[in-house]
């Protein structure tokens, strides 16, 4: 759906392709596009809080007291993770309805303020019923993961790693060695070593997802001029 770049014309040579009655209509369809992107985007945040407010219950369980486990702290992870997934779902419906909007607002709104309007082989027009009758997510599964963790989900997950190492250290009493910690992670038969080194390649997953999902969508802004797509 990409619209090539094209020479600008006067605004009146846009609207005069309407009736009054088309132009309503689609001052409605704005409207409704708008609603919809705001409904899901209220969606993302409750995905959000329900990862903060988990991961804070873990971290009240766990430092309760100084013999608490810490094994809150893991499991946790896994709860948090499927609740990125599922936001990760709903971010990619959200950029669908933002996407709509968004081009509306850079080829009809803004054109009609500023008194000009773009022209090209595939009007603006024609992409925005192309996405009505072929709707499709406008980014794929790893980048919606990849933008969602680097806006929000790294930072729930770098404290809950540090706060898993930090009642290792600290809890029933400080740590005098490597040691003593790794003897502390160790989870039934499992060495700590191993618990540890999951963790970190946990963490580190997320965090170089993180990286990709910011270099990558600095390519694709350069290259999605005159198409509909809507990032965040």
């Amino acid at each position: 759906m990409e619209l090539p770049k094209a020479p600008l014309r006067p605004a009146h040579a846009q609207t005069s392709d309407f009736t009054a009655a088309e132009l309503g209509a689609i001052a409605h369809l704005y409207r409704g596009e708008i609603y919809r992107s705001t409904v899901w985007r209220t969606r993302l945040d409750t995905t959000t809080n329900w990862s903060v407010v988990t991961l804070g219950v873990a971290l009240s369980l766990v430092f309760a007291s100084p013999e608490a486990s810490a094994v809150p702290l893991m499991l946790v992870g896994v709860l948090i993770t499927i609740l990125l997934v599922m936001e990760t779902r709903r971010y990619r419906y959200f950029n669908v309805w933002r996407a709509r909007a968004r081009w509306m607002e850079t080829n009809f709104y803004a054109p009609m303020l500023s008194r000009q309007v773009p022209t090209g082989d595939r009007p603006w027009q024609i992409v925005l019923a192309s996405d009505y009758i072929h709707p499709e997510y406008h980014v794929g599964f790893l980048t919606a993961l990849g933008r969602r963790v680097r806006r929000n989900y790294l930072w729930i997950l770098l404290i809950q790693f540090g706060a898993y190492l930090s009642k290792l250290a600290v809890h029933p009493l400080p740590v005098t060695g490597i040691h003593d910690l790794l003897g502390r992670a160790t989870l039934g038969a499992i060495p700590g070593s191993l618990v540890l080194s999951a963790g970190s390649l946990y963490v580190s997953i997320f965090f170089l997802l993180a990286i990709w999902s910011k270099l990558s969508d600095r390519g694709k802004w350069k290259a999605s001029r005159g198409t509909m797509v809507s990032g965040g």
